[in-house]
């Protein structure tokens, strides 16, 4: 089994997921949602699988984008983003719905490039969202966002269904266009 190092990748590239590359997809959501489970409880479908309702919208819907993320051309992870209504106030913003790096590209500088890579895709506003319970998530997210943006940004707190979240709301025409 491959453990996870602090040494960085050569390279990392996050390109567009084709629809016939949804079962990928499928695969990968099944390690990112047991990871997520640890802060949020997630039923096991009768199949042993968790699933993930809703990824084929994101074929179909226009403002749904999904990548597959690779480092030195291998299988590292996803990420899916969509056009949604901010948490913080009533406009459109761009969502990371969801962002993932398998644990063996863990620590790497992986999930860092795949993120500002994506960012510099969607020129606006943005929301990233993050349970506080956790906290590896949180300070990944804070590294990458304070890095991308080049100062410092403070996520605000908002409860939803009994559980606080954190969310990042940044613009990030600055950098693409600077």
């Amino acid at each position: 089994m491959h453990e996870p190092t602090d040494q960085q990748v050569s390279s990392v590239h996050v390109v567009a997921a084709a629809r016939v590359q949804e079962p990928i997809l499928t695969n990968l959501l099944e390690p990112y949602i047991h990871d997520f489970s640890e802060f949020h409880f997630v039923e096991l479908g009768q199949d042993g699988r968790f699933g993930y309702k809703g990824l084929s919208d994101y074929w179909t819907e226009p403002d749904h984008h999904p990548f597959l993320i690779t480092a030195d051309n291998k299988l590292a992870g996803f990420a899916l983003v969509k056009k949604a209504r901010a948490l913080t106030g009533d406009h459109q913003v761009w969502d990371m719905a969801e962002f993932f790096v398998v644990r063996a590209h863990r620590k790497q500088g992986v999930g860092l490039a795949a993120a500002h890579q994506v960012w510099k895709l969607f020129p606006g506003p943005w929301q990233v969202r993050v349970m506080n319970v956790n906290r590896g998530a949180l300070e990944f997210w804070q590294r990458a966002i304070d890095t991308f943006a080049g100062q410092h940004i403070d996520p605000a707190p908002i409860e939803r269904d009994g559980k606080t979240w954190a969310v990042f709301s940044f613009d990030n025409k600055a950098v693409v266009n600077g």
